[in-house]
């Protein structure tokens, strides 16, 4: 057996020589091609058993995987519930306002607050501007406007959702909850 491999299978005529014509025109080395015949694909390698420590890492990583997995299902279904709770209340929310509120389209006089850490205004009439500062009134802010509406229902409304309520000053406070004084108007 002092053939090695590559002269036994070229001596048995299973492997013939193919000579490589793409390269220099000086004979370059055979490449030696495996006949299949009725054959298309070669039996599966058979792979070396994996050690424990190889195996343990597998399982590891495929462990993580369904957790972080099972993380972000559970994320994205307490937002889907989150989004579905604040649509109810956005929807009772709208219901009350729909006849409640007080703005008149002719209101001349600005009334600023505070709320989103922004200064906002409210345009209302003399009468509206003092009921607001005694905390008759209140201000909700529905779909990027501030509506004033009278204070029950700013109640009921901040029983639902307390964000939306942009302002209602408390009668017996020497200052109100938008943190501007109710005499200072711009």
């Amino acid at each position: 057996m002092a053939d090695s491999l590559r002269d036994q299978l070229l001596k048995s005529g299973i492997v013939k020589q193919v000579r490589d014509d793409r390269r220099a025109p000086a004979p370059a080395p055979a490449r030696d091609k495996v006949s299949r015949p009725n054959n298309p694909r070669p039996a599966p390698a058979k792979r070396a058993p994996r050690d424990q420590a190889e195996i343990d890492l597998a399982r590891a990583y495929a462990m993580r995987a369904q957790t972080e997995a099972a993380e972000r299902k559970r994320q994205e279904k307490e937002a889907a519930e989150r989004a579905r709770i604040k649509r109810e209340r956005k929807a009772q929310v709208q219901k009350l306002l729909e006849s409640g509120t007080l703005n008149k389209p002719d209101a001349d006089q600005a009334r600023h607050f505070e709320y989103g850490g922004k200064i906002r205004r409210v345009y209302v009439d003399a009468d509206q501007l003092t009921a607001l500062n005694a905390g008759e009134l209140g201000v909700i802010q529905q779909g990027g406007r501030y509506l004033l509406v009278p204070r029950a229902l700013a109640e009921q409304i901040k029983a639902i959702d307390e964000q939306a309520v942009a302002l209602l000053v408390n009668p017996g406070d020497d200052a109100p909850e938008d943190g501007v004084p109710d005499d200072l108007i711009w």
